[in-house]
């Protein structure tokens, strides 16, 4: 059995290229809102089917709205996002989880930079895949489910998209 990828890595793939050139379009604070409520809504529950009492991924959550409000200061968030990060790291192999937490970890970093959000990508839809078919399917299984999700992360982008003034300048580093 070949070892779980940990992400989708293909920046040149339609799907990936497509939900780019909508995202350079937004401000950072659209793009973290929707990278929070869609992590919230579709990712956080793969989280929890497996570790419900942890409750890292969804306290780095709370933070990201927080700062968004502005009930809080950045080092606060960032403290709450760190741990999320640990504890993709704490999965003990579990590939649903681990890509589920750094999803989490990467949406609530777009209140730091906005290319971070491209993580709900690149992270949840392979959370998704191997949720829905397993790890054992091959690859191109799990990279048409995860081509699905991404359209689906792209049609609630679009849903949320506002007409920016000032999008956010992101440079991917690929």
């Amino acid at each position: 059995m070949p070892k779980a990828r940990k992400m989708l890595s293909n920046w040149e793939a339609p799907y990936i290229q497509s939900l780019m050139k909508l995202i350079k379009t937004q401000s950072k604070a659209t793009l973290a809102t929707w990278a929070v409520d869609y992590s919230g809504k579709v990712i956080l529950p793969l989280w929890s089917k497996y570790y419900p009492d942890d409750l890292r991924p969804q306290s780095a959550l709370n933070a990201a709205r927080e700062w968004l409000s502005g009930a809080i200061k950045l080092p606060q968030a960032k403290s709450a996002i760190l741990e999320c990060h640990a504890a993709a790291r704490e999965t003990d192999g579990n590939p649903v989880a681990q890509a589920a937490a750094r999803t989490i970890g990467q949406c609530a970093s777009t209140i730091h930079s906005a290319r971070h959000c491209i993580g709900l990508a690149f992270y949840g839809a392979i959370a998704v895949a191997y949720d829905r078919l397993g790890t054992d399917v091959p690859w191109g299984q799990i990279e048409q489910c995860a081509a699905e999700e991404c359209g689906r992360m792209e049609a609630a982008l679009r849903a949320a998209a506002v007409d920016e003034p000032n999008p956010a300048r992101i440079e991917w580093k690929c």
